[in-house]
């Protein structure tokens, strides 16, 4: 699969981290480019019993080898970026990224008014990130661009040629989306949405590459799916339950306490329909069934967690390729080269 777009399916906190960092490792792709929105998403991976939070770089950081872009479309925040830097610095991340020169900058009156404005962050929920009012400047043709900061300079590039010229030499390259299909600013639950488009289609926009240059599209779904913030849930449990199932998570950007819900199987089948999926990664399916934790052989999961992956391929109609069954990057079912 020369080039593959990773996306979350239901409203982001899928585990897309943990999955784009797994096959970052495991099919070690020369090039691995960020889509999405900018730093409102927060992607965590476990190494080595380390938590490593990122929000502007690529979650491919792991992969020591590749080359690490962050795409056009998406915001930058050039403080986060280089506390990214810093904070990566064991995996060289400052040698190999390349941020695209016409990123639209968030500003500290972004973040001011993402904060204050009763609007976006007491009714929607905001992140408080200032992704929202940066994206409002780009369509407004009034944002500043990467290409005018000086401390970016040594990180500027053509991300789209970059891509493009990788496909081209039949290079393998990872794209990677943020957030979720729920909060898709024309498919989700509008007005409780993101700044724009969340869908495969808008990512590849974002690095520069057309439909025709895209073999897979894997999409994450959590067996308990989970959102931050208000908007419209229809499987969500109340918090006693949640508790009781032992699913009580916190956002990564926000530290504030996730909603939690039962597995929308329409839901999924539309998401993954709108998506063009290829391919489906379910993740936490432990937390479905404790038997399976740590089960890396599809053959040895319990009855329980193999029916629900049998339902979810049924009802969803398309294959289930990644299965997450605890914490760690070991804890994986790959069954990519056999569906």
């Amino acid at each position: 699969m020369p080039g593959y777009i990773v996306v979350g399916g239901q409203w982001g906190d899928e585990g897309k981290g943990a999955i784009i960092a797994y096959l970052a490792l495991k099919d070690e792709p020369e090039v691995i480019a960020r889509g999405g929105v900018g730093t409102n998403a927060g992607h965590s991976v476990f190494i080595g019993g380390k938590k490593y939070a990122v929000r502007q770089l690529p979650t491919g950081f792991v992969q020591r080898k590749a080359r690490l872009l962050v795409g056009a479309g998406v915001l930058v925040d050039p403080e986060v970026f280089f506390h990214e830097l810093e904070h990566l610095r064991d995996f060289d991340v400052a040698g190999r990224v390349g941020i695209d020169y016409r990123c639209s900058i968030i500003e500290e009156e972004h973040r001011r008014l993402d904060r204050t404005n009763g609007h976006l962050h007491k009714e929607i929920g905001t992140t408080g990130s200032g992704c929202g009012p940066a994206n409002a400047d780009r369509v407004m043709r009034r944002a500043r661009l990467a290409r005018e900061v000086p401390e970016l300079g040594p990180y500027l590039t053509d991300v789209a040629r970059e891509v493009n010229d990788a496909l081209d030499e039949g290079k393998l390259v990872l794209v990677e989306g943020t957030q979720g299909f729920g909060l898709s600013l024309y498919y989700g639950t509008y007005p409780y949405v993101t700044s724009k488009d969340t869908t495969a289609s808008a990512i590849a926009s974002d690095v520069g590459i057309g439909p025709t240059r895209v073999d897979d599209v894997i999409v994450v779904f959590k067996s308990f799916p989970t959102r931050v913030g208000a908007g419209p849930f229809p499987t969500e449990m109340g918090e006693e339950e949640a508790e009781r199932l032992g699913l009580i998570e916190y956002g990564t950007v926000t530290g504030r306490r996730r909603r939690v819900g039962r597995f929308d199987f329409d839901f999924a089948r539309y998401s993954a329909r709108v998506n063009g999926a290829t391919m489906l990664a379910i993740t936490m399916l432990d937390k479905y069934d404790k038997d399976a934790f740590g089960v890396t052989n599809y053959d040895k999961l319990p009855a329980k967690a193999k029916e629900f992956i049998e339902e979810i391929e049924e009802r969803v109609g398309v294959p289930v390729g990644l299965i997450k069954t605890g914490p760690g990057l070991e804890h994986i079912i790959d069954r990519r080269d056999v569906i």
